[in-house]
């Protein structure tokens, strides 16, 4: 991190989080931001669900909630870009503030509540992405739709022309009685859906499936049968967490999802129990406290084909990017792997 980027962080930190991030976003949309372009070598290009990434280090979900910087994220050196989530119709979300800087545990706790601008704001930026970048959108649900499941195939329906890939995202802890969803019958009948739109668009994309941290193995175990006959792409592990042990910080009881370093642990075990019991059969992409090169590589050796990361941001800045790039390559090169996938899950029984 250079000295003007550190500048800059700490003038946002002295912010509201939610107007901070806002600035931050805007920042980006005036080029006011230093940015290094696509980062690659022969060892960090890779595949994940047919789709070729540069590198494995992604941009998560939450971001860029309305993509309104793909451009300038198209830049940022990610290997992939996730935006929203976006649901049919706009919404505000919860009430503020929803949104909290956890600084003595390097975390985040929000509750926004899936606060977006709909579909159609989502789809007309979609519509003028940046070629070349790998794009893809987390679909959600309505808070006061009737019918939440078929919310995710609408936006698809939507958005899909534009799109690389899409995420299913059942996880989020904001929304009343979404992760509700992740039930076996109920999860079935959702993607049955939104396979059903996908196998309709122009180009078909890849599928992935955003999952809690906070199933059991039992649970875990139905979500991968629900992969295996859904005929899933992917799955993202993880989201946000409710749990909140270990924290210090003052803003600790906050409500809403838990993200950033104390998730690490918790969502790589999860990831590494996924990756035994899909049996290196259904990709997954690793989420979840990655603040440096060693935590993406651990989330691979536990069994990622590839990692998003979001709120290491806040604290490291998109300087973060290119670090753990860098540092990746490095690593994969001194463990005597020539590729992202001859690490994958090389060291997955540690986590279990």
């Amino acid at each position: 991190m250079n000295r003007l980027e550190r500048l800059g962080l700490g003038l946002l930190h002295r912010c509201d989080p939610e107007r901070a991030h806002g600035l931050a976003l805007r920042a980006l949309r005036l080029g006011l931001v230093p940015l290094p372009g696509q980062i690659t070598s022969t060892r960090l290009r890779t595949e994940v669900a047919g789709m070729t990434l540069p590198n494995p280090v992604g941009l998560a979900a939450g971001f860029d909630k309305n993509a309104e910087t793909l451009e300038p994220l198209s830049r940022a050196g990610f290997g992939m870009i996730e935006v929203g989530a976006v649901t049919p119709h706009a919404q505000s979300g919860n009430p503020r503030p929803r949104l909290f800087r956890l600084r003595n545990d390097r975390a985040v706790i929000n509750r926004f509540g899936f606060n977006n601008a709909g579909m159609d704001a989502a789809e007309e930026r979609l519509a003028k992405r940046p070629r070349g970048a790998v794009i893809g959108l987390n679909l959600g649900a309505n808070k006061d739709s009737a019918d939440r499941a078929d919310d995710f195939a609408r936006v698809l329906a939507h958005c899909g022309r534009h799109l690389d890939f899409a995420t299913v995202n059942v996880s989020s802890p904001n929304t009343e009685k979404l992760r509700d969803l992740q039930g076996t019958a109920a999860l079935t009948t959702l993607l049955a859906g939104v396979m059903e739109v996908r196998d309709w668009l122009e180009r078909p994309i890849p599928i992935f499936l955003k999952i809690a941290p906070d199933l059991n193995e039992a649970e875990l175990a139905e979500i991968a049968e629900v992969a295996r006959i859904s005929a899933l792409d992917g799955i993202i592990a993880t989201n946000t967490t409710l749990d909140r042990n270990g924290l210090t910080d003052t803003a600790r009881d906050e409500k809403g999802g838990l993200s950033g370093a104390p998730l690490f642990a918790k969502s790589t075990r999860v990831l590494a129990q996924l990756s035994k019991l899909t049996e290196g059969n259904i990709p997954l992409i690793g989420v979840g406290g990655i603040a440096n090169a060693e935590d993406a590589y651990a989330k691979i050796c536990a069994g990622a084909s590839a990692v998003q990361l979001y709120s290491a941001l806040v604290y490291e800045g998109l300087s973060l990017v290119p670090r753990i790039t860098a540092g990746l390559d490095r690593l994969l090169e001194a463990d005597g792997y020539t590729s992202v996938a001859a690490a994958v899950a090389t060291k997955r029984e540690e986590w279990l």
